[in-house]
């Protein structure tokens, strides 16, 4: 394991370079601003005249057209949505690449799975912080960061690892520390933990348990507390001190759950789950909508949204 802190990490690299942020929502607000305050040249790169155009002014960043920005960049750090990365890249960044320019990203997925492919005399880089974007800016902010991942795909000026480093700097998170890692290996674990724990595996745990109890005859609220409200104060717990002997044993559920996991985990490696986002993606999402719509209609959303507006953790939209 090789992690990387402030006093191991020289942002000289960085001097003289302009880095371009592509796409303006959650990371790229935070990163791109991170950055700048900590004296990077960052320009941002979204679609002129589209919902960040504005967005970006107003938070005193430099704007320009993804074109544009591709043009003026040394660095292009990419971090708009897995499914279009490829399209925008192909189009509106590929045609203004040049020679020891550097690509980079906070995901792995389109490089790993080979839908972006830069020329051999470019490197790709990723520097990738460990929480959302909201996170990134405010640590940021009370002068500390959350920790990151680093990986170089293809080192093509012989200082590749060294620019990643710098911009993980200069985005706060060597403060906690980056971790070095592989496109591959960030790729599979991230879809890995989101789908089977952190996203998909949680919200189900947590409906499972919601409905057995409701089922059994006890009221929803008490219900919603006791297997959704009451899971952030056990997961702080965790956060800060781990399992701590939490655990005796494994259960038979606990067993089977994990064959389910190495099940997903196949997929995400042999590119499986690739090919069926693939086409999720080419029926604009349809299935995904109406998984959303399904999961918005549970009796655990809408006994849920009352008690969270009820304790005052939810306002009115």
């Amino acid at each position: 394991m090789k992690m990387y802190y402030d006093a191991d990490v020289n942002t000289d690299a960085l001097e003289g370079k302009t880095i371009a942020v592509i796409g303006y929502g959650s990371q790229g607000r935070a990163q791109s601003r991170n950055m700048a305050d900590s004296g990077a040249n960052v320009i941002v790169g979204v679609r002129e005249n589209g919902s960040s155009w504005n967005l970006v002014k107003e938070d005193g960043m430099t704007v320009k057209t993804i074109e544009d920005a591709a043009k003026e960049a040394d660095i292009i750090h990419i971090l708009l949505p897995d499914e279009i990365q490829e399209k925008v890249y192909n189009e509106q960044i590929a045609p203004y690449v040049e020679s020891g320019n550097t690509i980079s990203f906070s995901h792995g997925y389109n490089i790993h799975f080979g839908l972006i492919k830069p020329d051999e005399d470019v490197n790709i880089v990723m520097f990738a912080p460990k929480g959302p974007g909201s996170m990134v800016r405010r640590t940021y902010e009370e002068g500390f960061g959350i920790p990151g991942l680093v990986a170089v795909q293809q080192d093509a000026t012989g200082d590749a690892l060294q620019l990643a480093l710098g911009m993980a700097k200069a985005c706060g998170l060597t403060k906690a520390g980056v971790l070095e890692t592989t496109f591959q290996e960030e790729t599979e674990t991230d879809l890995f933990g989101e789908q089977t724990v952190l996203c998909g595996g949680i919200t189900e745990l947590i409906n499972a348990g919601f409905t057995t109890l409701v089922e059994a005859g006890y009221q929803p609220e008490i219900a919603y507390f006791e297997t959704c409200h009451e899971v952030k104060l056990i997961v702080d717990l965790i956060y800060e001190k781990g399992f701590a002997g939490m655990w005796h044993d494994v259960s038979n559920t606990a067993e089977y759950g994990k064959d389910g996991m190495k099940t997903v985990l196949k997929e995400i490696q042999d590119g499986t789950f690739k090919k069926q986002w693939a086409e999720e993606n080419a029926t604009d999402g349809a299935n995904l909508k109406e998984m959303r719509d399904a999961e918005s209609q549970k009796d655990i959303e809408i006994v849920g949204e009352r008690l969270r507006k009820a304790c005052g953790l939810q306002k009115d939209d």
